[in-house]
């Protein structure tokens, strides 16, 4: 320390000056040495953890399994097929309208005001007299309706059988779906007469009137062969499939002529399926 501080007058500054340089530069070179080689331990343990990723297997099949579920997740689903995507049946008509409820809305809603006119509450007393009466008959006519409909099923179609339905399906085909997709009066169920006639209600063979099949919803697709089918789907709780086998001409007779039925059992238990295949092709 005393030779140091001595030669700060004789110009031993510049060596001192030169030798503290030489020192932080050691220090510097000494500290990149120490980055270099935490760096390089780094980088060894990285291509170390890499190289037995790729050894191991089961750590690459995880990796692989990583990279396809990010892809699944990132590409979307295949859409429906063209030819099986359903159709909406969003056509008005007035049989698609329960006409029970028009008359009994229409009938309350006369009666309503007529009583309102009638007792002043509402303007129009003048009218009240005949709101009155026509609004009795119409609520009535209206119940009576109401009590006696019988709801449409509903109807799943495919949109390659709706292209075939106007140039394939029979009359008789397209009468069935029409009658069976519209509000019904007066009828036990949908086809009561065609069912009274082929499961033959109460006579000998036949089956109880209690046990009758009951159509629940009908499906209209094209078959492997390209040929359009109106499928009716019964719900028969006490029936067995060997039940409507034996009936199987009789579908074919009844809904006939041009023709094929075919029965086999539903997607769900006690459901079974009266396939009425057209004969007629493109």
């Amino acid at each position: 320390m005393k030779a140091l501080t001595a030669s700060i007058g004789g110009g031993g500054g510049i060596i001192l000056g030169s030798h503290r340089l030489d020192l932080s530069g050691h220090q510097q070179l000494i500290s990149l040495n120490q980055f270099s080689s935490l760096n390089l331990r780094r980088n060894s343990r990285y291509f170390t953890n890499q190289v037995h990723l790729l050894q191991s297997p089961k750590s690459c099949l995880k990796f692989k399994l990583l990279i396809a579920r990010a892809a699944d997740s990132s590409v979307p689903a295949p859409a429906t097929t063209a030819g099986k995507s359903i159709v909406e049946d969003d056509e008005f008509s007035l049989a698609k309208v329960s006409f029970g409820v028009i008359g009994l809305g229409l009938g309350v809603s006369l009666l309503s005001y007529g009583f309102g006119a009638y007792f002043n509450i509402l303007p129009g007393s003048e009218w009240s007299a005949l709101m009155l009466t026509y609004g009795f008959p119409l609520s009535i006519i209206g119940m009576a309706l109401k009590y006696a409909e019988l709801k449409p099923v509903p109807c799943l179609t495919y949109s390659d059988a709706q292209l075939l339905r106007e140039k394939c399906a029979t009359p008789i085909l397209k009468q069935v779906r029409d009658d069976v997709i519209r509000f019904r009066y007066g009828d036990e169920q949908h086809l009561d007469e065609a069912l009274k006639r082929i499961f033959q209600y109460g006579l000998g063979g036949g089956v109880a009137r209690r046990n009758a099949p009951i159509l629940k919803k009908i499906r209209e697709e094209v078959t492997e062969d390209g040929k359009y089918c109106l499928v009716l789907v019964f719900e028969a709780k006490a029936l067995e499939l060997a039940d409507f086998e034996k009936r199987q001409e009789k579908f074919a007779s009844f809904f006939g002529p041009g023709i094929t039925a075919k029965v086999g059992k539903g997607e769900e238990e006690k459901m079974y399926d009266v396939s009425l295949i057209s004969n007629t092709t493109l």
